[in-house]
């Protein structure tokens, strides 16, 4: 089984994506120099959004999560895993961990890299404000 959600956002000028644990997209359509973590602001959906298939197969405790960003021309890809815990609740920002910890905004645990890990390229072009594409897909091995 595969299922993919995709979130259009944007990049923005405060985007600075040196986080140590975690990388988010958000619905917000501002950032503060504070941001370290967001990638892109402006997302036209968010995990709430997510469909009831994508949700129940990420919750798997065998699913792989992988996020691919891309903007600019670049693009880098995470992967890391769900959790049986992931609620999907969040109408706002959809985060990625390197840790095992959940809130209503976890979309991945477990991720292989945070903010602070992507391609610089890629994060100078949402620096630059360029549109974003952040798509989640989850595959369970059977």
């Amino acid at each position: 089984m595969d299922h993919t959600q995709t979130v259009s956002a944007r990049g923005h000028e405060h985007v600075k994506a040196t986080h140590g644990s975690t990388f988010e997209v958000t619905t917000d359509d501002y950032l503060t120099p504070a941001g370290d973590c967001i990638l892109a602001v402006g997302a036209d959906r968010a995990p709430a959004d997510f469909d009831d298939a994508f949700v129940a197969a990420c919750r798997d405790p065998d699913a792989t999560v992988t996020a691919t960003i891309e903007a600019g021309g670049h693009r880098d890809r995470v992967v890391g895993r769900g959790h049986p815990d992931l609620s999907f609740d969040s109408d706002r920002s959809a985060v990625c961990r390197t840790s095992d910890y959940v809130d209503d905004r976890t979309v991945m645990v477990g991720a292989g890299r945070a903010a602070a890990g992507l391609d610089r390229e890629l994060v100078a072009a949402l620096a630059d404000g360029a549109s974003c594409t952040f798509a989640l897909s989850v595959s369970v091995a059977v």
